[in-house]
């Protein structure tokens, strides 16, 4: 993919004879991952989903990665198929096993030919403060969100440098990477985790022409939100503390993940996109 290159193509002065064009156009497209294979974990519900339809719709070949619920892994590729110009396949990997994650990239290759976008989207919470984690409650997220995003970001960027560089990692972190939630506190620090990996590892990965950015949602309207949205005054509360006045829909995230996986974000790299409605600059907390 382009990644690398894309703005060397930038003229260093507007207009002129021989002057080349830039490339942002047509990343607005409609197609703007036409033939790039990206892989999406944690896949087959939510973000993850809406992400995968995104891609697809796209032009992208989308790998779903699914772990439990394979009654939605048949659906999920169907749809993605109909979305777009590209091809669906499903894997079934545990991101916090690393052979499992390397499966999934190899699968991903032996069928597509290569690999373009890495999405780091698997995660999970217990909803524990300090006090209450266990050993076993901090180990279930950290596998899941950090371990699985680390490694899920070094299988992806071998593999990219193996093909000569270029390519993206996505992240689907949090507000709460840098925005305390108390009461969920492993979960704060495996994607205040994630935060630090993106900001470093995307310094390091840059000279291979590599972009590292991290997405981070605030509350959105998905089955991990779906009690509070069952109930009218809770909502209530949740909504009027956004800003928009809302929670986001899922496939607000996903377009953000295309937009960051296109050319149209080729300068963008070591940082976190929020896509949060502006709750960050209003509320105490979720």
């Amino acid at each position: 993919m382009s990644e690398a290159t894309s703005h060397d193509t930038q003229a260093d002065t507007a207009g002129g004879a021989g002057a080349e064009q830039p490339l942002l156009p047509d990343a607005f497209t409609a197609k703007a991952l036409a033939g790039r294979t990206v892989i999406v974990t944690g896949a087959n519900s939510g973000i993850g989903a809406a992400i995968v339809d995104a891609c697809a719709a796209a032009g992208a070949n989308v790998v779903i990665d699914w772990v439990t619920h394979p009654e939605t892994v048949d659906p999920a590729t169907r749809i993605a198929e109909a979305a777009g110009s590209g091809s669906a396949m499903a894997v079934q990997a545990d991101v916090g096993n690393v052979a499992d994650l390397q499966n999934l990239i190899d699968q991903a290759v032996a069928r597509f030919g290569r690999l373009d976008v890495m999405i780091n989207n698997a995660g999970v919470e217990t909803r524990h403060s300090l006090l209450e984690t266990e050993e076993k409650d901090f180990d279930f997220v950290m596998n899941i969100n950090l371990k699985g995003t680390f490694f899920g970001a070094k299988l992806a960027a071998q593999q990219f440098i193996k093909q000569g560089g270029g390519g993206v990692i996505l992240n689907v972190s949090s507000v709460h990477e840098d925005w305390p939630m108390p009461g969920n506190t492993a979960y704060c620090v495996s994607k205040g985790g994630a935060r630090m990996l993106t900001r470093t590892a995307g310094v390091e990965l840059a000279q291979h022409g590599i972009r590292m950015v991290n997405i981070a949602p605030g509350a959105v309207n998905t089955p991990i939100n779906a009690q509070t949205m069952a109930d009218p005054e809770k909502a209530a509360a949740l909504n009027h503390s956004i800003p928009l006045g809302r929670v986001a829909e899922p496939d607000e995230i996903g377009a953000t993940a295309v937009f960051l996986a296109s050319d149209a974000a080729s300068y963008i790299t070591c940082t976190t996109v929020v896509v949060d409605g502006g709750i960050m600059m209003s509320a105490a907390g979720l």
